[in-house]
């Protein structure tokens, strides 16, 4: 029996095209989106690969010849016409040129670290072993030839060698050792200033605000102001001798230079606490920058930024965006719930409520800046004065809450993220069968006790949904969190040793401001392109992990609750 072909509009009617439709768009955009976070993983995370240093000889025309030593960032192709109009000698037969970004770094040096090259005019390419990269805590990269390390300005070993040989790489030893040296006192240091001193300075500060209140509250008697005088002089004590330290540490960890010959064939000597890596790249086997870019991306997932915020790390962005949104899904989830069962379970479904479910829709909608507004208003100027003058009356003028901080920065997102949290829990509410209310209540349980211990655990799995959606929309909102408590650069994180440890006044770093500052505030646009994609692709892989963490936690609520649904 033969099978009857479908018209055309038969076809069209069946709903196959639309379907056929549906899964195309659906399918391209998924490529789309992970054809997105490749590039962007290529870009960002590529910049962590120890790179190759050429040196080569640049003669363009009109223009004095030179060596240039560099990696290579990037080439595209030009016309040849406008090279003309910026003044180089351009034969009139060429339409294309091939342009290469180096980056030469030595920025103390010549200025600047990128400079545009034509290919055509380099000549003798070479990749020395002996050439070096080091990256320094200021003014970026340095590359040059190892000339000499000195110990309180005696050398203790030196080459004129260009080559690996034996003198070489003795000499290249010895700095490495320097290095390793430098670092670890680098280290006591850090943990000094930061910890012991910290933690001194927060003693002190509160002592002195403890003194203030005593006076405002006219109780600081000769007895109170003795007391705070002994406990002020241990703290000081503590830290003359913390600051001894201190001094015997810097004089230790400027006690090397080294000499290196830069591109122009100058030397320079250079003190070996600014270098925080130094490696000969072109020297190194796969399996050598294998682990040189391991150490490297650990780096910048768990230092401190530096070079205004173009080199380093992101950990207290990290750490900054992870704890905001933690203490806004803690406020929004209550808050947002309670709304919901109040408007499905309590209250009369008339007009007034009507209103308000529109109101909440519309809210959705709202722009975010506006909310960023509305927090420095309400929050900041309003509520946070007033508790300074009823609570913190010593630290004035000094504001405490009244200025920005993770306290009301992680209020105004949960604001903006409630109407989400709403519409998904009454949902979940609308979805509970009627029978599941009345057995329950046919059993004796109270309507409250029906709803704590049925209603909702059985909407728990939409409540998780609603909880998802606000965390992906807050975790990447830029706009309102410029007006209410995040900054460039925070000395501290909002979370450490001193009581009462989490504090919610403080200004914080977080991922989304961290890519706005880089990408477009940077004094060094080229330098910090690479980390504007490392850092989105950081803060989409932040993202998807807080909503992973969701989406485990609802699904094993949907599990559990799946019978009670039958």
């Amino acid at each position: 029996m033969k099978m009857k072909k479908k018209s055309v509009s038969e076809w069209v009617k069946s709903g196959d095209p639309w379907v056929w439709l549906n899964a195309g768009a659906v399918a391209i955009s998924v490529i789309m989106v992970l054809g997105l976070l490749l590039l962007i993983a290529v870009r960002g995370l590529g910049h962590f690969w120890p790179a190759d240093v050429v040196e080569s000889h640049y003669a363009l025309p009109g223009e004095s010849e030179y060596n240039i030593v560099a990696e290579r960032v990037e080439s595209l192709e030009v016309p040849a016409a406008q090279l003309r109009e910026a003044g180089i000698d351009i034969p009139d037969n060429h339409q294309l040129m091939q342009r290469t970004l180096m980056k030469t770094g030595n920025r103390d040096v010549y200025g600047s670290d990128f400079r545009w090259v034509i290919d055509e005019y380099i000549t003798n390419t070479q990749r020395p072993d002996m050439l070096f990269t080091a990256e320094r805590r200021e003014w970026g990269n340095l590359y040059g030839y190892l000339k000499a390390v000195k110990e309180d300005g005696q050398i203790t070993s030196q080459t004129t060698d260009l080559t690996p040989t034996d003198s070489a790489l003795a000499t290249w030893a010895v700095f490495e050792a320097s290095i390793e040296r430098a670092a670890g006192i680098y280290d006591q240091i850090h943990d000094i200033e930061k910890g012991d001193i910290g933690k001194i300075n927060y003693a002190l500060e509160r002592i002195r605000l403890k003194q203030r209140r005593l006076e405002l509250e006219d109780k600081l008697t000769p007895a109170a102001e003795a007391d705070l005088a002994v406990e002020r002089s241990q703290y000081d004590e503590e830290y003359k001798g913390l600051q001894q330290s201190l001094i015997d540490l810097y004089q230790a960890f400027n006690r090397d230079t080294f000499v290196v010959q830069v591109m122009d064939g100058s030397e320079h000597e250079m003190p070996v606490a600014k270098i925080v890596h130094a490696y000969r790249a072109n020297a190194m086997n796969v399996g050598q920058k294998m682990s040189f870019y391991f150490t490297k991306l650990w780096e910048f997932l768990s230092d401190e930024p530096r070079e205004a915020n173009t080199e380093g790390g992101v950990f207290p962005a990290i750490f900054g965006t992870v704890m905001m949104v933690l203490l806004m899904t803690v406020l929004v989830t209550p808050f947002g719930v309670v709304a919901a069962v109040y408007l499905r379970e309590y209250a009369s479904q008339g007009w007034v409520t009507r209103i308000i479910r529109i109101a909440v829709n519309n809210l959705a909608g709202v722009p975010s800046i506006v909310y960023g507004v509305f927090g420095l208003g309400f929050f900041i100027y309003f509520l946070g004065s007033g508790i300074d003058q009823a609570f913190f009356p010593e630290a004035l003028p000094s504001p405490t809450f009244g200025t920005g901080g993770l306290m009301w920065a992680s209020i105004t997102l949960a604001l903006l993220t409630v109407p989400v949290v709403i519409v998904a829990t009454e949902e979940g509410l609308s979805r509970i069968p009627r029978n599941v209310r009345e057995g329950s209540l046919a059993l004796g349980a109270t309507k409250a006790e029906t709803l704590w211990r049925v209603v909702l655990p059985m909407a728990s799995p939409a409540i998780m949904t609603g909880v998802i959606l606000a965390v992906a929309r807050a975790a990447g909102e830029v706009a309102p969190l410029m007006l209410v408590g995040v900054v460039k650069l925070a000395p501290s994180l909002p979370l450490d040793g001193n009581y009462p440890f989490i504090h919610l006044d403080q200004k914080f770093m977080h991922l989304g401001f961290h890519i706005y500052d880089v990408g477009f505030q940077s004094p060094n646009v080229e330098a910090a392109r690479p980390l504007v994609y490392a850092t989105a692709f950081l803060l989409v892989l932040v993202i998807a992990l807080l909503n992973l963490s969701a989406v485990t936690i609802r699904n094993h609520l949907r599990e559990k609750y799946k019978s009670l649904e039958m």
